[in-house]
């Protein structure tokens, strides 16, 4: 090949040694373009493929993408959908209906046609519009709305009665004071120490305090050193007895306090907390100082006092009817012990005052720990007191 074949706009000169002149002026022959037309190119639209066909064993192995920049009326991609189990081969073809606007398309196998995906059945059958159905309850998590939180979140009223189950363990305790006051004050101790552990217990899960073992500890101690002093003691020396006794716990409770790093709002809030539990504790303990007799009847009354309570009945009947159940529990008190109807005064009183023990037991939404524990000894608790002051004023 010459070098004018091969450089044919000049002969190569890699060293510039032969110029070229800049009299000659090299042209060009061809065919150009004119630069002021600019024609609208649409984007080509890909052919519709047939309904009821199926996919070419060559296109199979690739996913379906929509162009870029594609015509609003196309679909994106949607997420892939497993195979029905049991399918082993391609899904024959047939007529299928063009899927809805913004419908869900599933692709099967190889070979397989495709369609809008349908729509999941509703469990257990039911029908897609109904309720839904709910399984069984587990034990972990989703944790069952308790009463209370339920109605907190419902805006109902804060009081919420501890209900019979709570009643019957009051009245199987009041019912053991009764039988057991006449026989021994040591056999009287076995249902008063339960008692006394459910007051304090209750006490502070009552208002919100939990764990609070050192306080639970201190205030049970309380009433068992109450028991104790009014055995050694006697009867007749009972007030001292309560009184003393409450007056070192209320010592002790300070000077522990005291020792406590926790915030000033803290330690007040666990001292009054705390009194308050040990002083009911030890109130409890005037059913062992009361007459027997009185014992007797108070326990009955409260027994059947908080049984009434607990029917479904309006509040003032409800009332009322658990005022003369007591009355009457105390008439029938009397009449086995041999007290005759001044066992009715004592019984009464145990009946109102284990009234206002389950209203506090059923106040600011308590949970049913509370009721289990609060709401059982606080009317029984509460009642003590009185029992042991008109028993005495009636000899």
């Amino acid at each position: 090949m010459s070098s004018d074949q091969q450089y044919p706009y000049g002969a190569h000169d890699p060293y510039a040694q032969n110029p070229p002149d800049p009299n000659v002026t090299q042209t060009w022959e061809g065919q150009t373009w004119d630069t002021q037309y600019q024609p609208v190119v649409e984007p080509a639209q890909p052919a519709p493929y047939p309904q009821g066909a199926q996919y070419p064993q060559a296109a199979a192995d690739t996913a379906y993408l929509p162009p870029a920049g594609a015509a609003p009326a196309a679909y994106p991609l949607p997420p892939e959908a497993p195979a029905a189990p049991g399918a082993t081969g391609p899904v024959p073809a047939g007529p299928a209906a063009a899927p809805a606007p913004g419908a869900p398309v599933a692709y099967g196998p190889q070979g397989a046609s495709y369609g809008p995906a349908a729509e999941p059945s509703a469990p257990g059958g039911s029908p897609a519009g109904a309720e839904p159905a709910y399984g069984a309850p587990t034990t972990m998590g989703n944790a069952r709305i308790t009463d209370a939180q339920r109605a907190r979140a419902e805006g109902r009223s804060p009081i919420i009665p501890p209900g019979m189950q709570p009643a019957g363990l009051t009245a199987v305790t009041g019912l053991l004071l009764a039988a057991t006051a006449g026989v021994s004050p040591y056999l009287l101790l076995v249902p008063l120490i339960a008692l006394q552990g459910l007051t304090a217990a209750g006490w502070f899960r009552l208002n919100g305090m939990w764990p609070a073992r050192q306080g639970i500890a201190l205030a049970f101690a309380g009433g068992l050193a109450a028991d104790a002093v009014l055995l050694a003691a006697g009867r007749e020396h009972a007030p001292a007895a309560i009184v003393g006794t409450l007056g070192v716990w209320v010592l002790l409770t300070l000077v522990l306090q005291l020792r406590s790093h926790a915030a000033a709002d803290e330690r007040m809030y666990g001292l009054m907390a705390t009194i308050a539990s040990a002083a009911l504790t030890i109130a409890a303990a005037g059913f062992l100082a009361a007459a027997p007799d009185a014992v007797a009847a108070g326990g009955a009354a409260v027994a059947v006092a908080a049984l009434a309570r607990a029917l479904p009945l309006p509040g003032a009947a409800s009332v009322a009817v658990a005022l003369l159940a007591a009355a009457g529990a105390g008439l029938a008190a009397g009449a086995v012990t041999g007290a005759g109807a001044q066992a009715a005064l004592p019984a009464l009183g145990a009946g109102v005052c284990a009234l206002v023990g389950l209203r506090v037991a059923s106040y600011d939404y308590p949970s049913r720990f509370v009721h289990m524990t609060a709401g059982v000894a606080l009317p029984l608790t509460a009642a003590a007191p009185i029992v042991y002051l008109l028993g005495r004023a009636l000899g």
